[in-house]
């Protein structure tokens, strides 16, 4: 994959991967489990795969969510901010992309008064 310079990078986004997790501070949370929800923003250069019209030479939005969804699925970790950053660190180690967004939204945080819905929102690069 051939680094831009200069300029902003070309995204592709993938948004609203819903999956069951257990992660939480609370034994209900790890039990019981609840809704995740991710966003993921990939950055890349779509050149290549737009010259060729191969799926090959782009990152595959499909297989990404079913790997979101699965990492969602597994641990559990405590955190979200956790999840988030296993969540980059898979993307990174298994798409061909210069950097990775994540959003992971947490609607049934355990929190007593009314709220619309609780984000960690992270940028990683390839080191």
């Amino acid at each position: 994959m051939a680094r831009r310079t200069g300029g902003p990078r070309d995204t592709i986004s993938v948004t609203g991967i819903t999956a069951t997790g257990h992660h939480g501070v609370f034994d209900h949370e790890k039990r019981d489990g609840q809704p995740f929800v991710v966003d993921v923003v990939l950055h890349t250069d779509i050149r290549p795969a737009a010259a060729s019209d191969d799926l090959a030479d782009t990152a595959n939005y499909g297989a990404l969510a079913g790997r979101v969804a699965d990492l969602v699925r597994s641990g559990p970790y405590d955190l979200i901010e956790t999840l988030a950053e296993r969540l980059a660190e898979m993307v990174l180690a298994e798409f061909a992309v210069e950097a990775v967004g994540i959003t992971v939204h947490k609607p049934k945080a355990p929190i007593e008064v009314p709220f619309g819905d609780v984000t960690i929102a992270i940028h990683r690069e390839r080191g």
